[in-house]
């Protein structure tokens, strides 16, 4: 099913898109989004030992990452025209940030400013996904997000073709999390696909907040993708990958992707849930950021008119191939290798998981 299907319950052809075409960069293109990602972008400090053996003089790296900025750029490596919705700070960071997001590919011409310091985070990780983050996001301008950021820019999101956004970046603040029920709404009443990542983080909210979150963003969500047993155990109440996809699509959610581990997948869309093998890496340095590649790249290729199949096939290669990278931006594969990665990890029978 392309985004269309996801929206309508029906399969749709495919629009005969080239992917090795960026749209939206050339004459012809209308002026709407392919994919437009509602949510925080972070200072990233990668400390190059274990959190709780740093000390003074502990080499680290500044780069800048957070769930939307990577799933943004996942997005456009993918082809898809993407900008990104945001609130950033007055330091002096925020000029290298939206350079690097416009480096990326991301259109930041719609991102407001606040008078607040940018979100930061310190990160140590090892490719086993045993990441250790220490957060400065309190009071930052990323929590200023509001619905009224929202109306502002209404036009784009009834004129895009997909939103994605976060349970991170509804858990925030109140106003953020208005916002993106806000966002949701708009862009799931124009006809367009809504992509969700409930994301828990305990640190930031509660599983009450959460869960009501949940439940009112499910209902919009065409695609939803999840972890287990982090996420589902939390919101859902199990550890079973199945379980988990039944319960959040029993919350209304239409098609439910869930992580269980580093190398496989369950995809519900409602009329199967299959287990899916994601391509081996033999080359990880830093897990950060994967399953936001996977979101971005499957949401953007849905958006361009690729079924579900395939745009999950190409999620899970991009999302291999950016472990390869440091933090959440380190690694964001262009499409041609990502679609290699597809192709050859089914043409070797391994895509089916038990």
């Amino acid at each position: 099913m392309t985004a269309r299907a996801l929206r309508t319950g029906h399969e749709t052809r495919r629009d005969g898109h080239n992917p090795g075409h960026n749209p939206g960069h050339g004459p012809g293109h209308g002026p709407g989004y392919d994919v437009l990602v509602l949510g925080e972008v972070l200072v990233e400090i990668h400390a190059d030992t274990a959190l709780g053996e740093a000390a003074d003089g502990t080499p680290a790296r500044i780069s800048y990452s957070g769930d939307a900025l990577n799933a943004a750029a996942a997005a456009a490596a993918a082809g898809a025209r993407t900008a990104l919705l945001t609130v950033v700070g007055d330091d002096e960071l925020s000029i290298p940030l939206l350079h690097r997001a416009a480096a990326l590919g991301v259109d930041v011409t719609h991102v407001r400013r606040a008078p607040r310091p940018n979100g930061a985070y310190l990160l140590a990780a090892d490719t086993g996904g045993d990441r250790a983050f220490v957060y400065w996001r309190t009071h930052s301008a990323g929590s200023t997000l509001s619905a009224r950021h929202v109306e502002s820019w209404r036009d784009l999101l009834t004129g895009t073709k997909a939103l994605i956004t976060s349970g991170i970046t509804g858990a925030l603040s109140r106003s953020s999390r208005e916002a993106v029920v806000a966002a949701a709404e708009t862009v799931r009443g124009a006809g367009g696909l809504v992509s969700y990542d409930p994301n828990f983080r305990p640190r930031l909210t509660g599983r009450a907040e959460a869960r009501e979150l949940l439940a009112r963003i499910a209902p919009l969500a065409g695609l939803l993708k999840t972890s287990c047993p982090a996420d589902s155990e939390a919101l859902v109440g199990t550890a079973d990958p199945r379980a988990a996809a039944a319960r959040y699509r029993a919350l209304g959610a239409r098609t439910v992707v869930v992580t269980a581990g580093a190398d496989r997948l369950l995809l519900d869309d409602g009329v199967r849930a299959e287990y899916h093998r994601v391509p081996v890496n033999p080359r990880p340095v830093d897990a950060t950021g994967a399953g936001d590649c996977f979101t971005g790249t499957t949401t953007a290729r849905l958006a361009l008119g690729d079924g579900l199949a395939d745009a999950v096939a190409y999620g899970m290669a991009a999302a291999s191939l950016s472990v390869s990278g440091r933090g959440g931006t380190g690694r964001v594969p262009a499409f041609p290798e990502t679609a290699a990665l597809a192709t050859a990890h089914r043409g070797d029978g391994s895509g089916q998981g038990p």
